[in-house]
């Protein structure tokens, strides 16, 4: 990116903002007056920040989280908050209690989601930076329909204070761009130590990218490949991995078993978690008011029932149930052993290659309106799940289309090696743009 002042012009034809900052303050820094989308999950002083839930409307933070605050020593403009699902539950940023999120590549397709905003805000030209997070592939999946470069960090690599929680074990707050250079760049601003969030570990980061990546190890995945993934996709990413070959990487075919337990294990995990942090919105303290002159109990359902969409809600049962007296060995306790699993499988295979490469999503977008059933939606996320479960670093970069529509290439490594899937990341751009 060239070292001057963008102007931010809204034009938001695909409602990728919830709110637009039409005079966005920004200082000097290494992003001086460059605009910054910031994902409505994230808290900003003085911004109203509604989860895309009709139950925060009107909530406005009194505080700024860790990476906004980051975000404006470093200079930049603060251009909005982004459109997604619903307290980051959903694929396609349908989701949203304000209305979806369109595709700036087709209007009749899904940006993906959660953080289909950002996504589509950075792939549409209106900023050149946002940040997302990514409970289960909400920054890599609208970073692959989109054709936008999105990082999912180490968990710890970026503090979580001021991130309204959906599941605190799995999500992590990460940047998104045009290109592989600015994630780098956004990702060096808001890394590193934050005492005020318990899980976060004092790993600055300050990468150069470099594309030399002779002599790199990468594992090829059969379940990444196999059933349910769409066979033009997996051509498309194949290609990707051949031009990485032949930039001097080398391939080692391996295998996840974990895998075929993966997705349940993660939500029955992400469930559990969503259905302790929302307990909290009662509409007493903030966001939607409840009818005080009625009993606690019937305040709180019904202000719950008009506040929550039915995604958030179905996941909210889900998760009550799993935690449920008799039930929590049965699922809760299963899921944490598959995760661990995950976990194990990946630091195996990590031991013997530097990274892991496959697709990112198994299909192109999908058309508005097409995944109405919840587990063919939920289905989607099977390529983006495990890197949650096992905590580490995975980044979605633009490798081709399929029909018209972006097709993204997923590099994972092992844990705080941020750095080295960004390196392979920027090697396959470079290669692909000269």
């Amino acid at each position: 990116m060239a070292e001057h002042t963008i102007h931010f012009e809204p034009d938001d034809r695909y409602h990728a903002f919830l709110t637009i900052c039409k005079k966005p303050v920004h200082g000097t820094g290494v992003l001086a007056g460059i605009p910054v989308a910031v994902k409505d999950n994230i808290s900003t002083q003085g911004i109203e920040t509604t989860c895309a839930s009709k139950i925060l409307k009107g909530y406005i933070p009194p505080y700024d989280a860790h990476v906004v605050t980051k975000l404006k020593l470093a200079g930049a403009a603060i251009a909005g908050k982004t459109n997604m699902d619903e307290f980051g539950m959903g694929t396609t940023t349908e989701n949203s209690g304000f209305g979806p999120t369109t595709n700036p590549h087709d209007t009749n397709r899904v940006p993906g989601g959660s953080s289909g905003g950002s996504a589509a805000a950075v792939a549409s030209g209106m900023v050149p930076m946002a940040l997302g997070t990514d409970t289960g592939g909400s920054i890599r999946c609208p970073a692959a329909f989109c054709g936008c470069v999105g990082l999912k960090p180490s968990y710890g690599r970026v503090s979580r204070y001021g991130l309204i929680a959906y599941a605190n074990s799995l999500e992590q707050i990460g940047p998104m761009a045009q290109n592989v250079t600015d994630v780098s760049r956004l990702m060096q601003v808001i890394a590193g130590y934050d005492r005020r969030d318990t899980t976060s570990y004092d790993r600055p980061y300050t990468l150069i990218p470099d594309a030399h990546i002779s002599g790199l190890k990468m594992g090829i995945p059969e379940e990444y490949f196999g059933a349910g993934v769409d066979p033009k996709v997996a051509t498309v990413v194949q290609r990707a991995i051949a031009k990485l070959e032949a930039l001097g990487a080398t391939t080692v075919p391996c295998s996840i078993p974990s895998m075929e337990y993966a997705l349940a294990a993660y939500y029955v995990i992400c469930t559990s978690e969503a259905s302790s942090n929302l307990a909290r919105f009662d509409g007493v303290r903030y966001g939607l008011a409840a009818d005080t002159k009625k009993s606690w109990h019937d305040a709180y359902r019904e202000v719950r029932r008009a506040g929550f969409g039915t995604e958030v809600r179905r996941r909210i049962m889900l998760g009550t149930f799993a935690l449920s007296s008799g039930y929590y060995g049965k699922y809760y306790a299963k899921a944490q052993i598959a995760r661990e699993n995950v976990r194990k499988d990946f630091a195996r295979i990590l031991s013997g290659v530097d990274v892991i490469v496959g697709p990112t999503m198994p299909t192109i977008a999908f058309k508005l309106g097409e995944k109405s059933d919840p587990l063919s939606m939920y289905l989607s996320d099977i390529l983006t799940v495990p890197a949650n479960l096992a905590g580490i670093p995975a980044i979605s970069v633009p490798c081709g289309k399929v029909e018209g529509m972006p097709v993204g290439l997923q590099i994972m490594g092992r844990p705080f090696e941020d750095e080295r899937v960004i390196d392979v990341a920027f090697a396959y751009e470079q290669a692909v743009s000269t």
